[in-house]
């Protein structure tokens, strides 16, 4: 069961239907706990149904509503079956968190073609493909939150990480573009990038380098799920209706 505690803030999402990639783990399983606390229904969407189920449980457990749907995020024909599933069973869309990702990080040198497009198709198109879909919806409803789960990477880039560094940058050039499309029609194209996050990821760096990092960081510590789960339902919420093509890093101040 998770450890979870009350976030602390908090917006009326009840009859709003949230669509979040990457929702089997890390920070796509706190903001769909998190939007499905506020009273959004929760489609919780990876590509393991067996991996969903936790999620699942857990916010059915404290008292939500959500639904597990196995999807290939970068594959176009199924991104679509996806969405006409969804408009046959729920009608509309009002949220979409697009946190889907992955990293093949290396020294470009030794980077192969296939470790470039799985990361650019998992990060940056499953985004497009995503995003594409429910703007049509968003827009005929005049209404809309997009959020896309973006990263510090793509703002000041990282050894190692240039194809991940490049989707994150893609993501936030996708985000201001889409915010000038979109936002006349009432829906609104947000980023947040998140900075180091306590993850399984950030614990194979192990003890000795996580000090080095925390040094790095003016708050002294990770963020946590949470960190980044409370900016997504804030920019989820009606009180966000101003704030549109904006990247938010919550990193503790590790690039300011």
């Amino acid at each position: 069961m998770s450890d979870l505690v009350p976030l602390g803030i908090s917006t009326d999402l009840n009859g709003q239907i949230a669509v979040v990639t990457g929702a089997s783990q890390g920070l796509g399983r706190s903001c769909a706990i998190r939007l499905s606390e506020c009273g959004a229904t929760v489609i919780c969407v990876a590509r393991s149904q067996d991996k969903l189920a936790d999620t699942v449980r857990e916010i059915q457990h404290r008292g939500g509503k959500a639904e597990a749907r196995a999807c290939d995020v970068g594959q176009r024909e199924n991104v679509q079956a996806l969405f006409a599933d969804l408009e046959k069973n729920f009608g509309k869309l009002d949220i979409l968190v697009n946190n889907a990702g992955i990293t093949r990080d290396t020294l470009l040198p030794r980077m192969t073609d296939q470790a470039w497009d799985e990361v650019i198709q998992t990060n940056l198109t499953s985004c497009f493909l995503f995003s594409r879909e429910a703007s049509r919806i968003m827009m005929s409803a005049r209404y809309g939150r997009i959020i896309n789960m973006t990263s510090v990477s793509g703002l000041i880039g990282n050894p190692g990480q240039t194809n991940y560094s490049a989707s994150k940058a893609g993501m936030i050039g996708l985000t201001r573009s889409l915010a000038r499309e979109l936002g006349k029609r009432k829906v609104t194209v947000n980023a947040v990038a998140p900075g180091f996050i306590e993850s399984e990821m950030t614990k194979a760096l192990g003890d000795e380098t996580l000090k080095e990092v925390k040094k790095r960081i003016p708050a002294n510590r990770l963020g946590t799920g949470d960190d980044v789960a409370a900016v997504v339902v804030f920019l989820a919420s009606p009180a966000a209706s101003y704030i549109n093509g904006q990247v938010i890093t919550v990193d503790g101040g590790m690039i300011c």
